[in-house]
């Protein structure tokens, strides 16, 4: 039993070695802006949370010296990327116009130039933007692992229905396994300890 928990072990420290050291690796920020946030114009329900562990992962990106980028939807006010995620000068900055990120952007050229070719995606919001770059990235042949506790949403309505953000947050996560490996925070890095 020793031998096979030592085995189990190694394998662990093994994976998590090599992501750390995998340059082709990085992490897509998308649309942690203030607008967001309680007292903004189109305010999601606990962008606190999604943020904080979009922090997580960030330091750890940071820590490890991977690629890191940031994208920002262009619209005000309140179109600031929020402090808790804020970019670093040398850090790449996406500004979009559509839903999905690679519209109008330069981001599959500077992910082609850095040799990504694995995304780890978190953001705002669920069911818009973080959706359609999952989506595109997939189809654009990378691999993405969603991040499922550093997104949000907020409730919709259709018709007289109203969808409360959870479900919404939900049924997309779970359309989304398709194109995505589904985690949480805690998942992706637990392998760093």
């Amino acid at each position: 039993m020793k031998k096979i928990c030592l085995a189990a072990c190694t394998i662990l420290i093994s994976f998590f070695h090599s992501f750390a050291q995998d340059k082709s690796t990085a992490l897509l920020l998308i649309d942690i802006q203030n607008f967001y946030f309680p007292g903004g114009k189109s305010e999601l329900v606990q962008p606190g949370m999604a943020a904080g562990n979009a922090a997580k992962l960030l330091a750890w990106f940071r820590n490890n010296q991977l690629t890191v980028i940031h994208v920002r939807h262009n619209a005000e006010p309140g179109g600031e990327i929020n402090d808790a995620v804020k970019p670093l000068p040398d850090e790449k900055v996406i500004s979009k116009d559509a839903v999905n990120c690679f519209i109008g952007t330069d981001l599959l050229e500077y992910l082609k130039a850095s040799k990504i070719s694995t995304l780890v995606i978190c953001g705002m919001q669920t069911h818009m933007c973080v959706e359609a770059a999952t989506r595109a990235a997939s189809d654009l042949g990378f691999k993405c692992i969603l991040i499922r506790d550093a997104c949000t949403t907020k409730d919709l309505k259709f018709g007289d229905k109203l969808i409360r953000a959870e479900d919404v947050h939900n049924s997309t996560l779970s359309t989304l396994k398709s194109y995505a490996t589904i985690q949480t925070t805690g998942e992706l890095l637990e392998h760093k300890q």
